[in-house]
């Protein structure tokens, strides 16, 4: 009986669809267009977040940021406290390394962009950045070929870089850059490594941009002590040694070094990742609500299109219902009959729906170079949305068909 009623409700609804084309239309599209709207909104959101969490946990969870701003403030934004702070120096590694015993690895940085070229090519607003040698133990990043700075290259401040993948196509397209020397600002390096490709970033420029040389070679072509190129020291904490227990001496060594009285305010900031992980939540919170906003308007549109179908159907066969009942069918085969096709009529809507989804998302992936897929996840949300859509828009006319009496039903015309 189930079957009889799931392929006469297939038939009644493709009926349905064929009698009146453009109104069938018009009342599918707004389930399309809603479904869409909503998995669009949460695809892409997914993508976001997975983007931004994968950006984070490069920088990695137990590593500690000593810069001259914090990342987040309370109350009122106390610009006055911060600005005449002075900024993190490389002698302070130096000290950093001595006093401190919870650590693992202490790494320097700074970085601005500048113009890099080779022979007649160029790329501008590269961002050129100047490190220490541990810094390959804090940020984690692989290298497609070539090698990374030895530790004489990085005292002696030899004039050595490795670049980002981007860097590397713009400059030489199909030449092995190992080996080649480009110029910054004027002065020339040789190319010993490239970083992988690393994809877009949400949280900065990504390595594909930067090139990478030893601070003792970069501070000749940067500013040491403009705030404008950063200056970073990032410090990892050793194995069983937590954030909070690596602060509390980070604190300690740096007052020390900066000679500050023991009620003075410090003049630097401590940032961890977790001050940016703890907002992601509620941030990506907001934005899948006004995912449900949008499309909950088509979503709407489209249920009362569908209710709409429901209702004409059920006056177009008021005739064959009468005689369904006076051969003995029941209530509740009407009322699925007619809810069947209700939902039928739903997941057909959906179904376009995530199929518009997911060629966005296939084509939008080459445009934007984020890894953005429709997820299963979403797919059995849009599914279930159209189901609960189909059965909330065809319960009324459903029901009204399978209470109507028999006799009267014949009778109609």
């Amino acid at each position: 009986m189930f079957w009889m009623m799931f392929r006469e409700s297939i038939l009644f609804a493709m009926q349905s669809l064929a009698s009146n084309k453009l109104r069938s239309f018009l009342s599918l599209l707004g389930i399309t267009i809603g479904i869409f709207a909503i998995i669009l909104v949460f695809t892409v959101v997914d993508a976001l977040e997975s983007n931004i969490r994968g950006s984070l946990q490069s920088l990695g969870n137990n590593v500690i940021y000593i810069q001259k701003w914090p990342w987040s403030f309370e109350g009122n934004y106390p610009w006055w406290k911060y600005i005449n702070r002075p900024t993190p120096s490389y002698d302070e590694l130096d000290e950093l390394q001595r006093k401190c015993k919870t650590t693992d690895a202490i790494a320097y940085r700074l970085g601005m962009r500048r113009t890099v070229k080779y022979r007649g090519n160029s790329v501008q607003n590269a961002v050129f950045a100047g490190i220490s040698h541990e810094f390959y133990r804090i940020r984690n990043f692989d290298l497609s070929e070539g090698r990374y700075f030895t530790q004489g290259e990085t005292d002696a401040g030899y004039p050595v870089v490795i670049i980002g993948s981007r860097i590397a196509e713009g400059l030489f397209n199909n030449v092995d850059p190992i080996g080649k020397e480009i110029k910054i600002a004027g002065r020339k390096a040789t190319v010993i490594g490239i970083l992988k490709k690393e994809g877009e970033s949400l949280l900065g420029p990504s390595l594909d941009y930067q090139v990478i040389a030893p601070f003792n070679f970069a501070r000749y072509i940067l500013d040491t002590r403009s705030e404008n190129a950063d200056p970073t020291i990032y410090v990892k904490a050793k194995a069983k040694i937590s954030n909070a227990e690596m602060m509390g001496e980070l604190t300690g060594a740096m007052r020390a070094i900066r000679k500050l009285k023991p009620r003075a305010e410090p003049n630097f900031a401590l940032n961890e990742i977790s001050l940016l992980t703890k907002n992601l939540d509620s941030f990506f919170g907001v934005i899948g609500t006004a995912g449900w906003i949008i499309g909950g308007f088509s979503i709407l549109v489209g249920g009362f299109g569908i209710a709409n179908i429901m209702f004409v159907s059920v006056r177009e066969r008021t005739n064959l219902i009468g005689i369904q009942k006076s051969l003995g069918a029941r209530n509740i085969f009407i009322l699925l009959q007619f809810l069947s096709e209700s939902v039928l009529l739903s997941l057909l809507g959906g179904f376009f729906g995530l199929l518009l989804t997911w060629i966005i998302t296939a084509l939008g992936k080459d445009l934007i170079e984020m890894d953005i897929s429709l997820t299963g996840a979403n797919i059995v949300l849009g599914i279930t949305i159209s189901i609960l859509i189909g059965i909330v828009s065809g319960f009324v006319p459903a029901y009204g068909a399978s209470q109507m009496d028999p006799v009267e039903a014949i009778r109609s015309n």
